[in-house]
């Protein structure tokens, strides 16, 4: 258990690459953009959030959906907050099982058809790889973190994180294509206040390899399903 705290915390401690974040103060708070690079390009996908020593426990999060359709989830990536109860509805016209045994919240969700819903509850921070025992193809993250100041960047790199109050906070990102030894050493500090305020570029390596392929639930290969599988709705 230890040795999966620690990875978590390295993997979580970085900066991928924000170019600079700019506060739009209204009142006592700020909305932080930027935008996050890997080798040059921009890079979606990537999650920044802001921790504070001593923050007051945030309320009640809303809940979160994480969609299969066209064998697919929908986003590849969520951020939710500590607390957060996430729905995983079956969309596809096929049975799918949900699960997840690697890192983080571990459950098993078990085969269910098209127009049902599963639901997890995420109660704490972490990192879970989640997964389908029937696709393997299809592959998400959850990244729960404990404060409700994050942004995911978008297909241009753009983030996002609004409304934060004036204060010193730390600044973690996670990115997928990036090791947590690369990620652990781009940890930033940074002041949002009234006044202009950047963090300046801090860019992203990526590693050779996106991660390690993975099993089914049993820790065996995946089979190949036929048409006559009772795995398919045929409704």
């Amino acid at each position: 258990m230890k040795t999966r705290v620690r990875w978590w915390c390295g993997t979580l401690l970085t900066l991928g690459a924000i170019g600079s974040i700019l506060p739009e103060v209204s009142g006592q708070t700020a909305d932080l953009r930027g935008v996050a690079r890997a080798a040059g390009r921009p890079s979606p996908d990537t999650v920044v959030w802001l921790e504070a020593p001593n923050a007051p426990p945030p309320a009640t999060p809303p809940r979160a959906l994480l969609d299969q359709r066209n064998l697919t989830f929908s986003p590849k990536v969520l951020v939710v907050r500590a607390g957060t109860l996430v729905d995983f509805p079956n969309n596809d016209r096929v049975f799918h099982n949900v699960f997840s045994f690697r890192d983080g919240r571990r459950f098993d969700l078990g085969l269910y058809p098209m127009g049902s819903m599963k639901r997890v509850m995420f109660d704490r921070p972490g990192l879970s790889r989640i997964f389908c025992n029937i696709h393997p193809e299809m592959t998400a993250i959850v990244v729960v973190t404990a404060t409700r100041y994050f942004g995911v960047s978008d297909s241009r790199g753009q983030v996002s994180i609004p409304k934060v109050p004036a204060g010193r906070y730390a600044l973690r990102v996670w990115y997928e294509r990036s090791s947590p030894e690369e990620l652990s050493h781009q940890t930033k500090d940074i002041t949002v206040s009234a006044e202009f305020h950047s963090i300046g570029n801090v860019r992203l390596v990526e590693s050779a390899i996106l991660g390690p392929s993975h099993k089914d639930k049993y820790g065996e290969d995946y089979e190949t399903p036929t048409p006559s599988s009772p795995i398919y709705d045929e409704r």
